[in-house]
Formats: C-alpha cells, sequence, structure tokens
C-alpha cells in the first residue's frame, strides 16, 4: 500500500527558460517519455525566440504541460521561487528542478525520484561531485572554480553538501511549504546555495544521488562574474542566518 500512495504522487518538473526554443521541444518529449508519469511546468522570462510561444501552444494541445509568462528576465533565482510556488498553489507533491539546455539528463529525473522516495528525504540534490567527479566537456579553470566553491560553502557555513551549487534537485512539497519563499532573493548559484542551506539548517534530510552533468552544447552559459561573487558573499549571510552556527537546528 506504501508502493501506490508513493508512485501516485503528482509529479511536476519546473523548467526555467530564456532563448531556449530550439532545446525546449526536444528536452519536453523525452521528459513525457519517461516511465515516472511527470507534469512540465515552463517558466518563461519573455523569451525573444517565441520560446513561450511555443509552449502555450503545446500546452493548449496537452495537459500535462503548463506555461508560467513572466514579463521580464528577472534571474534564474526569481524563475524558480515563482515555479515553487506556482507548484504549491496546484497541489504537486514532488517538484523537480532542470536546466532546458541537456546539462540534466532528462533520463536521470527517475533516479532523482527514487533517491527521495527510497531514502525518505526531505530534498535531493543531483549531485556532480558525490564519490567522484562526472562532468563532460567543461574547462579545467570552471570545473576547479566549481569544486572550490563547494569546499569553499562547506568550510563557512558546514553545510555537509558536495554539490551545493547544483541546479538538478527534487524537493518534497512539505520542504518547500517549510521555506519562506517569499523571503529568498538570491540568483544564479546563490540561490542554489541558500535553498540548501534553509533545507539543512530546519534539521531537515538532504540526500545527494550521482548524475552525470555535460555542459550545454547549444547556446550560452548565463554564468558571470557578478553571479560568482554573489555567491561568495551570500556564503557569510548564511552563517549569520543561522546564529554563527556550522550545525542544523535542533528539531
Amino acid at each position: 500500500m506504501d508502493h501506490f500512495l508513493t508512485m501516485s504522487e503528482r509529479t511536476l518538473i519546473v523548467v526555467p527558460t530564456y532563448n531556449e526554443r530550439d532545446n525546449l521541444p526536444k528536452l519536453v518529449d523525452r521528459l513525457l517519455a519517461l516511465h515516472d508519469p511527470v507534469e512540465i511546468l515552463v517558466v518563461d522570462d519573455s523569451s525573444p525566440d517565441g520560446t513561450g510561444h511555443w509552449v502555450a501552444e503545446t500546452a493548449a494541445k496537452d495537459s500535462r504541460i503548463h506555461l508560467l509568462a513572466r514579463t521580464a528576465k528577472n534571474g534564474l533565482g526569481r524563475a524558480y521561487v515563482a515555479g515553487f510556488q506556482w507548484a504549491l498553489e496546484h497541489g504537486y507533491d514532488l517538484v523537480v528542478q532542470m536546466d532546458a539546455d541537456f546539462s540534466h539528463s532528462p533520463e536521470d529525473v527517475p533516479k532523482l525520484l527514487a533517491g527521495i522516495r527510497e531514502s525518505g528525504a526531505d530534498l535531493a540534490i543531483g549531485s556532480r561531485y558525490v564519490n567522484g567527479i562526472r562532468v563532460i566537456n567543461w574547462p579545467l579553470k570552471r570545473l576547479v572554480l566549481s569544486v572550490g566553491a563547494s569546499y569553499y560553502v562547506k568550510w563557512i557555513t558546514g553545510l555537509p553538501v558536495w554539490d551545493p551549487t547544483g541546479g538538478f534537485k527534487c524537493w518534497r512539497r512539505r520542504t518547500l511549504e517549510a521555506i519562506d519563499l517569499s523571503t529568498v532573493k538570491s540568483n544564479g548559484y546563490g540561490f542554489q546555495i541558500e535553498m540548501n542551506h534553509r533545507v539543512w539548517r530546519r534539521g531537515l534530510q538532504v540526500v545527494e544521488v550521482p548524475i552525470i552533468f555535460a555542459d550545454r552544447v547549444e547556446g550560452t552559459s548565463k554564468m558571470s562574474k557578478k553571479i560568482v561573487i554573489e555567491a561568495l558573499l551570500m556564503v557569510w549571510g548564511l552563517l549569520i542566518q543561522n546564529g554563527l552556527r556550522r550545525s542544523p537546528r535542533r528539531p
């Protein structure tokens, strides 16, 4: 009976987009072909290339696809918060976040779902660095920066996560409800770190699921020096928010 209840959980995949018209149809096809039944919410920031228009047309034909259209390009963190709030308002039980550029493989979504269901965890992270490094086509400089950031976050905050900046995750509804999403202001890497830290410092369980990460082959990376600096500075703010503790609060 427990297995039946678990498999009946409604799952929503939140995909932020800006000029992903070429990638999105292929991504949607692969996600809807998964054995696990899922629905897709595309959070589009008024893409000039017609991404939102394609989603609207496709959603009119397939009830598993949804569009949340935003009027301006306002950052990855804002897009995810809007998507999470939409998921809570519409009664989903599990919420997966992923990129539209195939750096996160659609076929790894079942691994995240299995990881969170089997462990009973509150958050599952698709990890590039747990039990080794699994990154394809990244220049050495970027890999060193990313791995170094992981150690930096762990050293300052105590957050026991090997891949705190990763953006491929599965959330339980109760976890998102425990976070005051309206107070999350960070974007980019800082957003991923802050959300992980908010979960962990409440004493909730985080599990890392090994995945292979491939650099995007189409389009351009949205990483910038501003995003990196924001994340580096924000880590100290998280330490202060947790009362300078490098451990979770007692439940």
